[in-house]
């Protein structure tokens, strides 16, 4: 059971570790230290949710309508290109200080609502939980999918609190108009090649 708990921990972390949309926003929020635990919970019981919800017949749900994975991939084609854009504005901003200040505004609803976008209109999120975890976990007998997935959901939640609290701690050097001019631009970078991956996925080229 030990091994299964370890697998699903391994290929949990491997597809959680590249930047996303999710890694990123964590990270903006930690830098700024503005309720970035809650946001490191909300993520990670965003994941907990569909990880169990992939491995626990998630997928076949996927596998049956190649209808809503075309509209969950194309959709989210949009969402990466549109979330890439904001960070790429932000990173050539001509009053990067002002942008900063209004980012600060936000209420707390407005930090949930974005965080639920980042992940829920996120199709890399259900590729990875439905498709990934959720194929692999679904084979196992019943008793090993839930080590498997406890594993899993154990990874995502280290995670999430460890890059929330490791950007806050690291505020003071990354929390500069430099710094933040750098990082907005490796997420647009990031997030529009993720795109473009989607993209030529779904094209077949």
């Amino acid at each position: 059971m030990f091994a299964t708990f370890l697998q699903g921990l391994a290929l949990s972390a491997a597809m959680i570790l590249p930047i996303g949309p999710q890694n990123a926003f964590v990270m903006s929020q930690g830098i700024r230290r503005q309720y970035h635990l809650m946001i490191a919970a909300l993520c990670a019981l965003s994941d907990i949710l569909l990880i169990c919800a992939g491995i626990f017949g998630g997928s076949a749900l996927l596998d049956r309508s190649p209808t809503l994975l075309f509209l969950v991939s194309w959709g989210g084609v949009a969402f990466l290109l549109w979330f890439g854009w904001g960070a790429l504005r932000a990173a050539l901003s001509a009053a990067p200080q002002q942008l900063q200040a209004q980012v600060n505004k936000q209420s707390r609803w407005r930090l949930v609502a974005s965080m639920m976008a980042v992940t829920w209109l996120n199709p890399h999120v259900y590729l990875d939980t439905f498709v990934v975890l959720g194929s692999l976990g679904g084979r196992l007998a019943s008793a090993e999918r839930t080590w498997f997935a406890l594993g899993a959901v154990t990874a995502s939640t280290l995670w999430f609190f460890g890059l929330a609290i490791l950007a806050a701690l690291l505020s003071p050097w990354l929390n500069t108009v430099k710094a933040q001019r750098v990082i907005n631009g490796v997420v647009a970078m990031v997030m529009w090649g993720i795109a473009l991956q989607l993209a030529r996925q779904n094209l077949h080229f």
